[in-house]
């Protein structure tokens, strides 16, 4: 279909969006939806058209679900072109994307894309801060506390996106997000997926002196390491092997309980050998760390005994 035969489509297509009609206006998005979904070029060109994007966002409010939920799927349609994003994270915008996660009459498949949205938003750097400002990634951390594992996964990875800025780490840390994250990774039923994106989080959050702090006053944390080394999933195994490694960078404390752990050794030595690759380097180095301070451990031993 040539540019100007979207164009038309796309004009009709935003007239029809006014109608009383609610068959007409779902017809009309889904043709937008339609032409969005694949083509930057199409994104563009809506995004470019008078008025089209306050229309939408207008809509995003609307009461029937479907008209909601069509609206905010062009919206993240169009927030996959790059050069849209910025403009598209209005503060009235992000502001209402909030009031989508925490609503709990919205349905569900409004707040996957509300999710979904911000994660793709937050990818602009720019848009990073704005969405501290607006308190998204408290909401988000509340959110995931409550959620039933259905949307955990969206609400998981637009808190990942937003942690990659310094202060938006500070305000999750502040919120709860290492109980609340730690909850999740013992909590998954059978969700290796949901577990090694909240470890993926949490290695985002020990960046930073906040959240490493936060996993080091959690009690026995080493041991819930440990549980998530003798589990089946390899992206687990490996988020908590990150995990450790910061740990024990940072503490020798943390590589001390570790060593009074009767199992840990063991564990670490299967992992060197059944792993896969990236396992097998990262549980090496924590075996690696843990003789280190054992042989200083035995070697300040040794002198205070005059040996």
């Amino acid at each position: 279909m040539s540019a100007s035969r979207i164009f038309d489509t796309i004009n009709e297509c935003l007239s029809l969006v006014h109608s009383d009609s609610i068959e007409v206006q779902e017809k009309a998005l889904q043709t937008l939806a339609s032409i969005t979904k694949v083509s930057p070029q199409n994104r563009t060109l809506l995004a470019q058209t008078d008025k089209a994007i306050p229309t939408l966002a207008t809509l995003t409010n609307a009461s029937s679900p479907i008209i909601k939920t069509l609206s905010l799927l062009i919206l993240f349609n169009l927030s996959l072109n790059p050069d849209l994003k910025q403009s598209l994270a209005d503060m009235e915008t992000i502001y209402y994307l909030n009031s989508l996660i925490t609503t709990s009459s919205c349905s569900l498949d409004s707040s996957k894309l509300a999710s979904s949205l911000i994660c793709s938003l937050a990818m602009h750097d720019k848009n990073k801060a704005k969405f501290g400002v607006a308190g998204t990634v408290q909401l988000l951390v509340k959110a995931i506390e409550g959620s039933h594992g259905s949307d955990a996964h969206h609400l998981l990875s637009s808190l990942a996106e937003l942690v990659h800025f310094h202060g938006n780490c500070t305000l999750a840390v502040r919120a709860g997000a290492v109980p609340v994250l730690l909850r999740v990774v013992k909590g998954t039923n059978n969700d290796e997926d949901l577990a090694g994106t909240s470890l993926a989080v949490l290695n985002l959050l020990a960046r930073f002196d906040e959240g490493l702090n936060g996993l080091k006053k959690t009690d026995e944390i080493v041991k819930a390491m440990l549980s998530v080394l003798k589990g089946r999933s390899l992206l687990s195994k490996e988020g908590a092997a990150d995990i450790l490694l910061r740990l024990f960078d940072d503490s020798e404390a943390c590589v001390t309980e570790a060593l009074m752990l009767p199992e840990f050794s063991t564990v670490l030595a299967d992992l060197c050998v059944r792993g896969s690759v990236r396992v097998r380097d990262k549980a090496d180095l924590l075996m690696r760390k843990m003789a280190k301070v054992s042989l200083d451990s035995d070697l300040e031993a040794s002198s205070l005994h005059g040996c």
